[in-house]
């Protein structure tokens, strides 16, 4: 990007990220950047956003004008077509699986934008996160003389289908034909090639699940396999909806039906975060960085860190966008500042943590895509130490069961259905 607005081949770049990760980037160009530039991020309300961008045209001054955005609203009425009448010489699409589905809205819209912009760049550590297929949009936007703009003869090109009504993938062919010609504008790295990153560890803290607690752990597994078994239809939604419940018990909470708040049946997983927080944070002075993955736990781990006066940062869902940057300034810049606290589907992408070189998970999703994005947190670049990855894992539980799935690279959301009784044994 710099060197090409240096060469004079640009003077206009839209950046579409993940909304949280949106924020992340005027900061990063203003460490790394040797070159004039000015970057608006369009976030907030349409009419916001609108102007955010009609004051990034109007900029007076000889410098790269940098737009940012969030998938989401790329393609909104009257922002789509303020950017499709801007005509950036340059789009980057970061974390570009974003657009893997080939029909969704924010995909054409990419496509389109794409379509009239001389230069463009995909970006992501994870572009194929389910199907072989899944590459075909990303590339419908970078280069359509790859793979072409017809969604179904590629899929008929590559892709071997079957099931209800052959409307199901059941295999591929011709992969290496495929790779072959996504390698032809593609640059594959791995980290370990890449960068001379330290090795990362990873370590369980497994809790008892004993006396009461486990038998209310037992009843509802039990419930809740009765209630699929005798329900009919099994779906994933309703297996996940059980699961999810499992979860929410090992992190401490129960959610009855018809009430409002949980309720606090489950106090293992707390206590021995409040270990390692004596022994990381306090004794020995470490910043750590700690995901989980419901709301109530976030503020349960936020009153033990109050309870303990360690000073902290927080991201989840009602974090507002604008004040996400700051936040992680503060945990990265400031000595006083120990723990940053996060919910992984809201924080667990695009941001640098490098601050801390220990990641505690609470809890994690069911998604190997989104675990695998939440290490590179603290594993990426600025990172002089080795990495340590410590789960709270309850015994004979849901924990040990995603953490399994995991191991394997499994998404367990698309498995559950025809393991659900081996899950719920």
């Amino acid at each position: 990007m710099g060197t090409a607005y240096q060469m004079k081949a640009i003077e206009t770049v839209l950046i579409v990220a993940p909304t949280s990760v949106c924020s992340v980037w005027p900061n990063e160009l203003e460490e790394s950047a040797t070159f004039k530039f000015k970057a608006n991020v369009l976030l907030g309300d349409k009419k916001h956003r609108l102007q955010e961008l009609k004051n990034l045209q109007e900029f007076p001054f000889k410098a790269l004008k940098v737009a940012v955005i969030n998938y989401e609203s790329a393609w909104r009425e009257d922002i789509f077509d303020a950017l499709y009448d801007w005509r950036p010489d340059m789009i980057i699409c970061d974390e570009s699986q974003r657009i893997k589905t080939h029909d969704a809205q924010q995909s054409k819209a990419l496509h389109k934008l794409g379509d009239i912009a001389k230069y463009k760049l995909i970006l992501s550590g994870t572009p194929v996160q389910n199907n072989a297929i899944d590459i075909f949009s990303q590339y419908r936007f970078l280069d359509p003389t790859v793979f072409g703009t017809n969604y179904y003869a590629f899929r008929n090109r590559y892709a071997i289908m079957g099931g209800f009504n052959n409307r199901q993938i059941i295999g591929y062919r011709d992969l290496d034909k495929l790779i072959k010609k996504e390698h032809s504008i593609a640059y594959r790295i791995t980290k370990e090639e890449a960068l001379d990153l330290p090795e990362q560890t990873f370590l369980n803290r497994y809790i008892p699940l004993e006396g009461k607690a486990k038998q209310l752990y037992d009843r509802i597994k039990r419930d809740s396999f009765a209630e699929l078994e005798n329900g009919g239809q099994v779906t994933a939604p309703t297996v996940l909806t059980k699961l999810l419940r499992l979860q929410q018990f090992t992190g401490g909470f129960v959610q009855e039906d018809g009430k409002e708040k949980p309720d606090y049946v489950f106090d293992g997983k707390i206590k021995a975060l409040e270990e390692l927080l004596d022994d990381y944070v306090i004794d020995v002075g470490k910043k750590l960085v700690i995901f989980c993955r419901f709301r109530p736990e976030i503020d349960l781990i936020s009153r033990l860190l109050e309870k303990k006066k360690i000073q902290y940062q927080s991201i989840y869902g009602d974090i507002k966008i604008a004040d996400r940057g700051g936040i992680v300034a503060d945990f990265q810049e400031n000595p006083k500042t120990m723990v940053f606290l996060a919910q992984i589907d809201t924080a667990g992408l695009g941001i640098t943590l490098t601050a801390a070189d220990t990641c505690v998970y609470y809890s994690v999703n069911f998604n190997y895509a989104a675990y695998s994005q939440s290490l590179a947190r603290i594993h990426r670049i600025g990172q002089k130490n080795a990495c340590c990855y410590i789960h709270l894992v309850v015994q004979n539980t849901i924990d040990q069961t995603v953490l399994k799935a995991l191991a394997k690279k499994e998404d367990l959301a698309k498995t559950v259905v025809d393991d659900w009784r081996r899950i719920f044994d």
